[in-house]
């Protein structure tokens, strides 16, 4: 359910932590670093039940309206579009899903007042309000409201990322990221999505003879560290009009991981590594570490290339 560019950000989490002075024990940071990205999984069950107790609200608040004294039309013919969304209902009856809500003991039941705010938000919204007069039933639409339910609403719901504040550090780091594979779920949920199948794994390849994601992971992490020395020095050398201690840490560790991937992995392009590790420093570092980044990789992959430091292998990886 990772895509290389997140495992990666985890990555660069734990090593900023590492090289900031926060963990100082190696086999700890990368139990932790696991860890977290196991958590990613249980975040993510979490908010999918989140989601689905949003929908229980609602039909709880339909019951109770028409139950007044001084019903409105509305109130007695509601539109039970949300309720009856399609990919919601195929979620529910999941039962691997289900299964996962019992393991990790998910119950929102005594959090109405948070489901109350959130609903509030979402009925409010206009994108909802066009969902519930549009005509178009179809999964594809109902697909489509969970993805802006979750881009546009769940993503800025600070009652909710709070609430996980208290529940877990590895909920709060992981928050924006778990919404990221909520898009990607609910976007390739279809019919064919039945009470027997099995929810995506948060490794890609965990199902696999081989987890070459973990596996990545681990001598990502591991090979930084261990080659700490080396890329200190490589950068120094292509870094040499600027004060190195002035560098930003970010930008520093960005630097090392990509020069791991450059020398030690041979299976992942150097285009791919060049333009994740700029992208990530665009989203992650300063305003000028995009270009700063961009520039000293560029010099590396030149002088590399010239003193045979880049050995790819694999289709279409020679140059």
């Amino acid at each position: 359910m990772l895509y290389r560019r997140h495992l990666r950000i985890k990555v660069l989490q734990a090593l900023y932590s590492w090289y900031s002075g926060v963990d100082d024990d190696q086999p700890k940071a990368e139990k932790e670093l696991l860890a977290g990205i196991n958590k990613l999984f249980e975040l993510f069950v979490w908010q999918l039940a989140f989601l689905l107790e949003v929908r229980q609200f609602a039909k709880i608040r339909i019951g109770e309206n028409k139950q007044k004294f001084y019903p409105t039309d509305d109130d007695l013919n509601p539109n039970l579009k949300f309720v009856n969304n399609r990919a919601l209902a195929l979620l529910e009856q999941n039962k691997d899903f289900q299964n996962k809500l019992k393991l990790f003991k998910v119950k929102w039941t005594e959090q109405q007042e948070t489901m109350r705010k959130f609903y509030s938000k979402l009925r409010a919204s206009d994108f909802f309000k066009k969902y519930l007069d549009s005509r178009n039933t179809s999964l594809d639409e109902d697909k489509k409201l969970m993805i802006k339910v979750v881009d546009l609403l769940l993503s800025d719901f600070d009652l909710l990322k709070s609430w996980y504040e208290e529940k877990s550090v590895y909920f709060t780091d992981g928050y924006d990221l778990v919404n990221i594979l909520l898009i990607k779920f609910f976007d390739t949920i279809s019919d064919n999505f039945g009470p027997l199948t099995t929810l995506p794994t948060i490794f890609t390849t965990e199902n696999a003879a081989i987890n070459d994601d973990r596996d990545f992971v681990v001598r990502l992490f591991r090979e930084v560290l261990r080659s700490d020395e080396t890329t200190t020095e490589i950068i120094k050398g292509k870094t040499k009009n600027w004060d190195y201690e002035r560098i930003p840490l970010m930008d520093v560790i960005l630097l090392r991981m990509a020069i791991v991937e450059l020398q030690m992995m041979d299976t992942i392009p150097v285009k791919v590594t060049l333009n994740e590790y700029i992208e990530m420093a665009k989203f992650f570092s300063t305003p000028k570490s995009k270009v700063f980044v961009n520039g000293i990789l560029d010099n590396l992959i030149r002088e590399f290339k010239e003193e045979g430091k880049i050995n790819k292998s694999g289709r279409g990886l020679k140059e």
